[in-house]
């Protein structure tokens, strides 16, 4: 239950749902729905107070942060080889997390949310080209076959994954629930992540 508090908690300091719960963010029990305000005594009068620049900065890097359950450091990390390539350095840096096998795994179905695929990958369930891979934030590559690993597809859990029909959500990921293995078929396009991310002011805040 503290899990689910703090998770929920999070949804609410962002003022909007993200998904961290999977199924139960859709429901009733979402706390967003129910309290739309941030936690904490000060949480209704915060809301009428208005934000300044730094802030809305602050707040953009912490969403996507907790959207992809990464670290400051990490992220950092994530931030700063993005900025060492050429192009946009925003839209590279949301590409380079949508491309973590946790967030590959979610995003194919095999999991409700990312914190949960997180805990898939990192027990040892998937394997990337025939290949067992246990860290979540193994970087994905175009052509990459995901595939739960055969002494796991008689777990209760992924036996009832193998039993949806599913359907592909996100077109860059070719997915086959019934036979429990997808293909990432290519880097998805800024447009085919999260509209509501302000990659800008993260970018705004990492420049200072």
């Amino acid at each position: 239950m503290a899990n689910i508090k703090e998770q929920c908690r999070q949804c609410r300091r962002e003022g909007e749902k993200l998904f961290l719960k999977g199924e139960r963010c859709s429901s009733q029990k979402c706390s967003v729905f129910r309290r739309s305000y941030a936690p904490g005594i000060h949480g209704l009068s915060s809301a009428r107070k208005k934000t300044s620049d730094y802030g809305m900065q602050l707040r953009a890097k912490q969403k996507v942060k907790r959207i992809y359950g990464v670290l400051e450091k990490q992220f950092r990390n994530y931030y700063e080889k993005a900025d060492a390539k050429s192009g946009l350095t925003g839209e590279l840096l949301l590409k380079s997390l949508e491309m973590r096998l946790d967030n590959v795994v979610y995003r194919m179905g095999f999991a409700s949310s990312r914190r949960l695929a997180k805990q898939l990958v990192g027990h040892g369930h998937f394997t990337v080209n025939g290949k067992k891979v246990d860290i979540p934030s193994y970087h994905a590559k175009p052509g990459d076959k995901v595939e739960v690993k055969k002494s796991s597809q008689k777990n209760g859990y992924f036996t009832e994954i193998a039993k949806k029909k599913g359907k592909e959500e996100v077109s860059w990921v070719l997915v086959d629930l019934s036979k429990l293995k997808g293909e990432v078929k290519s880097v998805p396009e800024r447009e085919e992540i999260d509209p509501s991310i302000n990659e800008q002011l993260i970018v705004e805040l990492y420049s200072k």
